[in-house]
């Protein structure tokens, strides 16, 4: 993308409706990410293509190349519009990863048909129970943190309701994890991983289970009780993305009025 395309006034007219966009516009940096992007796909695809690296050291590699534009960008963010904005465009870039990579494990299970141990995405040494339960904790404190620095609204209220459920249904699901995977190390039993347990919601979920709540409407809601547990966090992702992003656009466009974003 060149100069002449960013500071065309359909471009400008997008970005002033959807400021969003804006703030997640490389600018002077789009050419670098642009040859970051480029090298990365090449390299990453001949390595795997030789046996060099799988699929998931590929993917590192290509997020590896682009986090040095990343970083200078979101440098530009905190010297021009604070720190609230800058904590902003990470997290929307990190969690639209996130999203990315919770929507190729759902096409590969429910499109491929592949196995649930199969459809581990792009990153699949990031599918465990230690990186869902740490990644939840961060964003639940970055969603703190920006409303502490000025972010309020109804929807940022929304993402906070959302990101605290999300981050205890983790924090149950790694405890679940560590009780079992201790109780498996005191039978000796090393080889086998206690990764992909069910959580609160879901299929053999805390809901289902429980004899407060089991045959009650609550196992009437669809999916709650009954979904497996990777269609259950593709459906906490959306739910977490989209007051995001609503919370996003309307906090930027009112610091676009006021002056402070442009």
């Amino acid at each position: 993308m060149t100069q002449n395309t960013l500071t065309h006034p359909a471009h400008l007219d997008v970005q002033a409706a959807l400021p969003l966009l804006r703030l997640l516009n490389p600018k002077q940096y789009t050419r670098i990410v642009l040859a970051s992007l480029a090298v990365g796909l090449i390299a990453s695809y001949t390595a795997v293509a030789l046996g060099w690296l799988p699929l998931w050291g590929a993917t590192a590699m290509v997020l590896l190349i682009l986090a040095p534009a990343g970083a200078l960008k979101w440098r530009d963010d905190y010297r021009r519009y604070g720190a609230t904005i800058m904590g902003l465009s990470i997290l929307l870039t990190a969690q639209g990863l996130h999203t990315v990579e919770h929507l190729v494990q759902w096409a590969q299970y429910n499109l491929l048909y592949w196995t649930m141990r199969q459809s581990n995405g792009l990153l699949s040494p990031a599918n465990a129970e230690w990186v869902h339960f740490t990644w939840n904790w961060l964003v639940l404190i970055t969603v703190v943190l920006l409303m502490l620095g000025g972010m309020r609204g109804g929807w940022m209220w929304v993402l906070l309701t959302v990101a605290i459920f999300h981050t205890i249904e983790h924090s149950y699901t790694f405890i679940r994890y560590q009780m079992i995977l201790r109780e498996l190390t005191a039978m000796d039993v090393l080889n086998v991983t206690a990764q992909g347990l069910p959580g609160i919601v879901g299929r053999d979920g805390w809901l289902a289970r429980s004899e407060w709540t089991r045959g009650t409407w609550i196992c009437t809601i669809p999916g709650l009780t009954t979904a497996v547990r990777l269609d259950v966090h593709f459906w906490w992702n959306i739910l977490e993305m989209t007051p995001l992003i609503l919370a996003g656009h309307f906090y930027l466009r009112g610091q676009a009025a006021a002056g402070k974003f442009e």
